[in-house]
């Protein structure tokens, strides 16, 4: 079910066999659940198309699922699977996998640990044209992506000088002649040990070796060497230097040069955290923002970061956990059942962050971009209802030749991804009617740019979503959704779907 094809293996190394063996060695608990989803869905616009090419159709969807937890003292694990058949009335079935699956391990206590990720899931292709919102859509616009990212390291703690870990990260991702994209990595960090007083320092060597199928190799490494200073319990300063080198072909800056970071964290109280530096590297100056208000009843996140990045580092990245972590303890008088309060809250988050967790869409390209992305998130909850807030901006700026991303593209659409600039808005609004029902609203609109070609697609939806448990092992759902899509180069379209679906665990 999950798997990694090593660099040069022949078959198929499960990630599951690596994480169970400390189970063998150390009882946990085990939650092994199957599931099954029915569901008969109705679009009047289908393959979202223009008007005078909109199809409606009445689908039927059977999914088998599994999901598989486990949160012992030497292993956590997270697995969530998905074997979606869909009938459609006007053409043929098609199948699809969904997996949402993370694990940490560890085999040898305070020496050698076990990371590991991997997800199958549905992406839009192009910021551009046709965006999916319902997996049953069929749109030129959309690809399967599978990703996997594997990480054993040796972790130890010097008493009185560092402690020290050694790390491995094989990472692909894959999706059809699309994408194939495979990185090893090997890294050293060093975190000095102060005894709590004083300057603190960390030292990070790291190298890189990257393989895409549309590209050449690329080689990236860096040396990087952070002091630390307490001023107090709530405030510190921190100062980076070092040196990084990276082998692509950019037509701007070339990639390698000495930087420097200059920053602060200030921790007034356990509710607010803000972190911010200024710093330099090879293509600017950089700036950065994390940033964090907590109180009984609301939480607010705000981030701001630049980077140099690609469209499969930006599949491996990890998103914010914060507002669901958040909702999870709050919610736990409300929802007492940890799998039914997991669930309400994957779908309420889902449905309020219908354009995705970042708002904007991580377009296939193969080439490297300088990203600028701000985030504002927040939800605030009482007792029966909960409300949440997503804004974002994502601006890109290519660093590499466009002539690379001619298979995705096309030749007369080679400049539209030179630079762009994303932005959305995402509301959800949850409802508690009763103790086994809830009602959610979600509304979101997006706007995807081409600063170079003059483009602008706009994206608007609003969802409502109606679940009851009706036991402890079955519920009930009906939503409806609207959709609006318009654009400069024509395609405007517009959709309304309606679906019933019953969810059974067993």
């Amino acid at each position: 079910m999950i798997s990694l094809r090593p660099c040069g293996a022949s078959r198929r190394l499960p990630l599951l066999v690596l994480l169970t063996i400390p189970a063998v060695a150390v009882p946990a608990d085990w939650s092994v659940t199957p599931t099954v989803r029915v569901r008969s869905s109705y679009s009047d616009n289908m393959n979202l198309a223009p008007a005078a090419q909109a199809r409606s159709q009445f689908t039927s969807e059977l999914s088998p699922g599994l999901q598989v937890s486990t949160d012992g003292p030497r292993l956590q694990l997270a697995l969530s699977y998905t074997l979606q058949k869909v009938v459609y009335t006007r053409q043929p079935e098609r199948s699809a996998q969904q997996l949402d699956a993370s694990g940490h391990a560890e085999i040898l206590p305070d020496w050698l640990f076990l990371d590991a990720r991997s997800s199958i899931s549905q992406h839009n292709v192009s910021a551009f044209g046709p965006q999916l919102l319902d997996p049953v859509q069929v749109t030129g616009n959309s690809s399967t992506v599978h990703s996997t990212a594997v990480s054993p390291y040796l972790r130890h703690y010097f008493r009185g000088l560092a402690t020290a870990t050694l790390r491995y990260d094989h990472q692909r991702v894959g999706s059809g002649r699309l994408l194939d994209v495979r990185t090893d990595a090997a890294s050293l960090l060093l975190t000095g040990d102060n005894g709590g007083k004083g300057w603190n320092w960390d030292l990070s060597l790291q190298r890189t070796e990257m393989d895409d199928a549309a590209l050449a190799p690329v080689t990236m490494s860096n040396a990087t060497l952070t002091l630390g200073y307490p001023f107090n319990s709530s405030l510190s300063a921190f100062v980076t230097g070092g040196y990084e080198k990276q082998d692509y072909h950019s037509v701007s800056a070339q990639p390698q040069g000495q930087f420097g970071t200059l920053g602060g964290i200030w921790t007034p109280s356990p509710r607010t955290r803000l972190s911010a530096s200024i710093g330099r590297r090879y293509f600017g100056k950089t700036y950065s923002l994390d940033a964090s208000y907590r109180l009984r009843n609301m939480l607010w996140t705000l981030d701001y970061n630049e980077d140099i990045t690609t469209t499969h580092a930006e599949f491996l990245s990890i998103p914010p956990t914060g507002l669901s972590d958040f909702l999870y303890e709050l919610w736990a008088t409300r929802i007492p059942d940890p799998q039914l309060r997991l669930k309400t809250i994957q779908i309420f988050l889902a449905i309020s962050q219908m354009m995705g967790k970042d708002g904007n869409v991580n377009f296939f390209s193969h080439r490297y971009y300088l990203q600028k992305q701000a985030r504002l998130s927040g939800v605030y909850s009482t007792p029966r209802s909960a409300l949440s807030l997503h804004l974002a901006s994502t601006g890109r700026t290519a660093q590499t030749s466009n002539a690379i991303d001619s298979v995705l593209l096309g030749p007369d659409q080679l400049t539209l991804t030179d630079r762009t600039r994303q932005t959305s808005v995402q509301l959800g609004w949850n409802w508690r009617l009763s103790a086994r029902g809830n009602l959610t609203v979600g509304g979101s609109h997006s706007r995807a740019k081409s600063l170079t070609t003059g483009r602008e697609d706009r994206n608007s939806a609003l969802t409502l979503t109606m679940s009851r448990q009706l036991s402890s092992r079955i519920s009930a759902s009906a939503d409806l959704r609207h959709v609006r899509h318009q654009s400069s180069a024509g395609g405007n379209y517009r959709e309304n779907g309606a679906g019933i679906a019953l969810n059974l665990s067993f």
